[in-house]
């Protein structure tokens, strides 16, 4: 939670700080939101594969907690975009080491029946400091119209709490509790088929994932709103997906994990067909807003349960790091291309292609996702 407040209270200027105050293109920012989605790609497999060798969790995390606090310090003398590239690549870096040591964490302190609630205990906790964060940097702008660094400044702070009570209060949990026996974690056990459809089901998935600070600015183009508020668009989305996590963690435990999570992205459709035909652009933000919180709590930990049930227990971060990996890389590569798209077609008809193409592949990605739902749970 308290990370969160420190990374996302940056998210929530950045869109706004390259393309209003910096004067920088779609393109520009496509760049930079891909590199925020996708750099933690490059090293979140060695994460979840360190966790799983050494078995000490917690400390592969605390390098990357710590990493993306040493990145904040930097970011307060970034001006330019070669920079502020450099110093987002490194804070990715550190969430990617970070990721999958926790999340096998969370699911090793669960039982299989409970997890998806555990996961969803944890996004809300997540997600309150994702709220808090963006909340914070209204704040400070409203006060401060200029006060970008004072909103870095704070963001720091924040990080260095977050480190300091990873390092001191939270238990390594196979340090202190080790499975006798432990069996050596392999590649061949991790490409288990189930998983590797998982896998392609997530990849496919989110090469139609719109960032959402592109649905922001698509909002922010019709006019409706003036740009001292755009802060206040990740505090709705991160409200909604707050409520709305736990409830559809529990829903995912009954009704099969798989199939919410695609529902997931009927939510994420709507949010794009709403932010392109905003007529009533007040309306169409709050429900735009609402939509994507609502595709946030039926796929994060959704995902990350779901990886994790696919998965023999000794192989377990190396498997959910597989596949926050390729949802990483897929979300990337939709940054960069959703960037040229916009610069070619405008956000209207830029979000509608993409929305056509993702409505033609639900029907699929429900069939597939029904399937790993019946799969067997691999014997520890």
């Amino acid at each position: 939670m308290v990370t969160d407040i420190s990374s996302e209270s940056v998210a929530a200027i950045l869109p706004l700080y390259l393309t209003g105050v910096l004067g920088l293109s779609t393109i520009s920012y496509g760049f930079v939101d891909a590199l925020y989605h996708g750099v933690s790609a490059l090293v979140r497999i060695g994460g979840g594969w360190a966790a799983d060798r050494g078995g000490h969790p917690k400390w592969v995390a605390l390098l990357g907690y710590g990493t993306s606090a040493v990145a904040r310090v930097f970011l307060l003398f970034s001006t330019g975009l070669s920079a502020i590239a450099t110093v987002v690549a490194v804070d990715r870096v550190g969430k990617g080491l970070r990721t999958a040591p926790r999340d096998a964490m969370i699911a090793d302190a669960s039982a299989d029946a409970d997890r998806g609630r555990a996961f969803g205990v944890h996004r809300a906790l997540d997600t309150t400091g994702a709220a808090i964060g963006p909340l914070m940097a209204f704040a400070v702008l409203w006060w401060i119209p200029d006060g970008y660094l004072t909103v870095m400044v704070i963001s720091l702070g924040f990080a260095l709490l977050g480190v300091a009570l990873l390092g001191l209060l939270v238990p390594d949990r196979s340090a202190s509790a080790p499975r006798p026996a432990r069996r050596p974690a392999t590649w061949r056990e991790v490409a288990r088929p189930a998983l590797v459809k998982l896998l392609t089901l997530a990849g496919v998935l989110g090469l139609l994932t719109v960032g959402d600070g592109f649905i922001y600015l698509a909002l922010l183009d019709r006019g409706g709103f003036a740009a001292h508020w755009f802060p206040l668009l990740y505090v709705g989305t991160n409200l909604a997906y707050l409520s709305l996590a736990v409830p559809f963690g529990r829903l995912a435990d009954r009704v099969g994990k798989g199939k919410v999570l695609v529902a997931a992205h009927v939510a994420l459709l709507g949010s794009y067909l709403t932010a392109a035909f905003a007529w009533w652009v007040t309306l169409a933000t709050a429900l735009a807003l609402l939509l994507l919180g609502m595709f946030y709590a039926a796929s994060d930990g959704v995902i990350a349960a779901l990886a994790s049930r696919l998965s023999a227990d000794h192989v377990r971060a190396s498997s959910i790091a597989a596949a926050q990996t390729v949802v990483a890389v897929a979300r990337m590569a939709s940054s960069a291309v959703f960037g040229v798209l916009w610069f070619l077609l405008g956000p209207q008809a830029a979000l509608v292609a993409v929305g056509a193409a993702l409505l033609l592949v639900l029907p699929i990605a429900f069939t597939a996702a029904s399937s790993l739902d019946r799969e067997p749970t691999p014997a520890p």
